[in-house]
């Protein structure tokens, strides 16, 4: 998806278009379709940069979706949102890291050990 096509969805849109791909992603993952993964995490970074660059940063539109019922969506939100409200977003990687199993365990854990040592800094 091109950067000027989602400039011109309003914010509800493109929290509509996150949480779809989060989903999709969920669904290629455990599909083990890596490809489709990972061109969705793209869109997904992309909606979320979207966000950021609008007014005001538009992304606390994205905090509803860390109560959704998909853990997919809830990890994704969380990773976008912890810049503008770490401690909700963290309680949610924690949360996904200890009740959770595959693929969305794994990511909560390593964001949680990559934030504690430093090396993953939201912006």
């Amino acid at each position: 998806m091109k950067n000027a096509m989602l400039g011109k969805k309003t914010v509800n849109e493109l929290v509509e278009l996150f949480t779809g791909f989060a989903l999709q992603q969920d669904e290629a993952e455990l599909a083990f379709d890596t490809k489709e993964g990972n061109r969705l995490f793209w869109k997904i970074t992309a909606i979320a940069d979207e966000l950021k660059s609008r007014p005001g940063d538009q992304r606390h539109a994205l905090l509803p979706l860390l109560d959704h019922p998909n853990p997919q969506v809830q990890l994704k939100a969380a990773k976008a949102t912890l810049a503008i409200a770490p401690a909700a977003a963290r309680h949610v990687l924690e949360v996904i890291a200890e009740t959770c199993y595959g693929p969305q365990k794994l990511e909560a854990g390593m964001s949680l050990r990559n934030l504690d040592a430093g090396i993953f800094k939201p912006t």
